[in-house]
């Protein structure tokens, strides 16, 4: 499937996916027809290496597409979500692992946790694995876990050489792990986040590596100084697809409903107009600006340069930033809408509980800004991806 093609699958998808929200919400998880429909379209594995017979898709077009499925309903948005940046990680692994992992055709379908949950244990020819991880969004229709391990001997985690645990970063096949139901959550319920446990697993040795190790992939996709601006793109276009659904679903119920106090419609009112216009230039604002930063970046990289400091300073402010105007675009149109928006059967109110546990993932986190403003002064953050 071609670049522009497979947008244009995200925008046949959203009709059905919006169709499925009530049950992905009900059963907590993608339902099986649709998250079929989406592994056709390629969409869990948009960053798989091309030599691993994968799209390599670019960061924006990711975008798009997580957007367009986000608009619909941010859970069937976010696992699209963890899928894509999952599938980054398989760069970091010889093609010839890679090709084994996806198969022919490639349908590379990842789901795990960058989170340490368990150890691994050198044995001949590979590890043995054991532990339990959390928040393995979309386990449900995934075939491969990215399991994040302390290396051990024994019963003593081994140890850098600054001290710290060292890891390594394994992938488990789907069928020998299992599910533990603790997915009960505020919102994000159809993402199927469980935990998962490992019970002494032989993984092979080739199915593993440093979990920030430079990558076997040359391409401009998977440049180091960029990885966490590619990572986190489509982590920026769920929110943002989540602010633009809820704005569209006050634009659509202002049409009908009035309140309790007034039977003026929703539209007829100047506040509720001012909202709308507000989170309207919220979202296009921080959308323009992901747009602009990311694609400067990805031009450089696809000139064949190493991207300035600048450079990657902006592009992360604009992603942290996009995620955190995406909240405040929702609370306008939530508030807005006043007791309309709290009935669970309009798309406002999961809209709002959604972009408010969006707001967890590590892509959010306030310290990016300190972080890009460090850079932007000529310091060097402490913080890894910088």
């Amino acid at each position: 499937m071609t670049v522009p093609d497979i947008v244009a699958v995200a925008i046949r998808l959203a009709p059905a996916v919006r169709a499925a929200s009530g049950e992905a919400e009900q059963t907590r998880q993608t339902p099986p027809a649709l998250a079929a429909a989406i592994t056709k379209a390629g969409i869990y594995q948009m960053y798989l290496p091309r030599s691993m017979g994968g799209p390599e898709t670019p960061p924006l077009t990711a975008f798009r597409v997580v957007e367009e499925l986000s608009k619909a309903d941010g859970s069937v948005g976010w696992c699209a979500m963890i899928a894509t940046a999952i599938s980054l990680n398989a760069g970091r692994l010889p093609v010839e692992v890679g090709r084994e992992l996806a198969g022919t055709p490639a349908d590379y379908r990842g789901a795990g946790s960058a989170r340490v949950g368990g150890n691994a244990w050198p044995v001949e020819g590979g590890y043995r694995v054991k532990g339990r991880w959390n928040f393995a969004s979309g386990i449900q229709n995934a075939n491969w876990l990215y399991c994040t391990c302390v290396m051990m001997d024994g019963d003593t985690p081994r140890v850098t050489v600054a001290g710290a645990p060292m890891l390594r970063a394994v992938w488990v096949p789907r069928e020998q792990v299992t599910i533990v139901d603790t997915w009960l959550v505020m919102g994000m319920r159809g993402t199927g986040s469980q935990d998962f446990t490992v019970d002494d697993v032989f993984v092979p040795a080739d199915r593993g590596c440093l979990p920030d190790a430079p990558p076997c992939e040359t391409g401009p996709l998977f440049n180091q100084r960029a990885w966490y601006v590619t990572l986190w793109t489509p982590s920026a276009a769920n929110a943002l697809g989540i602010a633009r659904g809820a704005i569209d679903s006050l634009a659509e119920i202002a049409t009908t409903e009035a309140s309790t106090l007034s039977t003026q419609l929703l539209r007829d009112r100047p506040m509720v107009q001012a909202r709308i216009g507000e989170a309207e230039a919220i979202v296009n604002a921080a959308r323009a600006y992901v747009f602009d930063t990311v694609g400067r970046l990805w031009d450089t990289l696809c000139a064949g340069k190493e991207p300035s400091d600048r450079e990657i300073a902006q592009a992360r402010l604009a992603l942290v930033h996009a995620m955190h105007e995406s909240v405040r675009a929702v609370d306008k149109v939530f508030h807005a809408a006043g007791t309309n928006a709290i009935y669970t059967r309009l798309p406002l109110e999961r809209a709002f509980r959604d972009v408010h546990v969006a707001m967890q993932h590590g892509a959010a986190l306030p310290v990016y800004f300190e972080a890009a403003g460090k850079l932007l002064m000529g310091l060097r953050p402490s913080e890894p991806g910088w």
